[in-house]
């Protein structure tokens, strides 16, 4: 008899390429590993808007997904009228943290996601690179309310830069990570796709030992520590390995799918 895990699961660069596709071996086998039993989970930066395409194509109707890297929880149920519904969404006020650095990136673009709608931005980003359809504002209006989520992009710069400039000038009272370009997600403090991770896996009863992630980010690291087996995709970034107990194939080559066989 399987004994379930918990199996998270990031999307990009991890379950889907970088060019959004997702191939046939691997949503096969995600799809045999929830027929298994197991809690098939996926851990996102995307948006709410950005996640459900995804879990469509996966053919995860039930269960759990985490989205804006951990600040919302999402419970899938098929007879919701979206399919879904927000069980947790951690905010925080935005200002303090947009005015540190809108005066040390200040040719950066700034956007504040809506859930289930998209982002609000100061200027539109590269095309793709948004879940939903963003919607221009002036810069006061990013402040008003509390989000869940705060986003940076710099078109100008390496991510090198992004993250050496960034941790000189240091952030309180919030989580950040730099990603794969010069582009910075901002969360509450505490936060994480780790930590709400951590509220499914007790939610659901599943003991420590019986769980695994599958991540290729930065913001991926807590997930990877957070679970008793985490896999470092072989695209990661060399400190995203180092936190990994093991490090599979590359995206490109359906490195996922080793993993997640191991289930089965």
């Amino acid at each position: 008899m399987t004994t379930p895990h918990l199996v998270a699961l990031d999307i990009d660069g991890t379950t889907v390429n970088h060019e959004g596709a997702l191939s046939v071996p691997v949503r096969e086998v995600v799809r045999a590993v929830a027929e298994a039993g197991h809690h098939v989970t996926i851990a996102t930066g995307r948006a709410i808007v950005g996640t459900l395409p995804v879990l469509d194509r996966l053919g995860l109707t039930t269960g759990f997904a985490v989205c804006a890297n951990g600040a919302v929880t999402l419970r899938l149920d098929p007879g919701l009228a979206d399919g879904y519904e927000v069980v947790e969404a951690v905010t925080f006020d935005p200002g303090p943290a947009l005015r540190v650095l809108r005066e040390h990136f200040p040719s950066a673009l700034v956007a504040v996601e809506e859930l289930g709608v998209g982002f609000k931005v100061t200027a539109p980003f590269p095309d793709g690179e948004l879940d939903g359809t963003p919607r221009v504002v002036p810069f006061e209006e990013l402040t008003a309310t509390p989000v869940t989520r705060l986003t940076l992009r710099d078109p100008s710069s390496t991510s090198e830069e992004f993250l050496e400039r960034t941790e000189r000038i240091g952030l309180h009272g919030v989580e950040y990570a730099v990603g794969w370009s010069a582009w910075l997600d901002i969360n509450p403090e505490g936060v994480s796709k780790g930590a709400a991770l951590e509220a499914i896996r007790r939610r659901l009863g599943v003991e420590p030992m019986h769980t695994v992630a599958v991540g290729d980010q930065r913001n991926d690291l807590e997930m990877l520590q957070w679970a008793a087996r985490g896999v470092a995709m072989g695209n990661a970034p060399d400190e995203v390995k180092a936190a990994a107990d093991e490090v599979t194939g590359d995206v490109d080559d359906d490195g996922l799918v080793p993993v997640l066989q191991a289930l089965l």
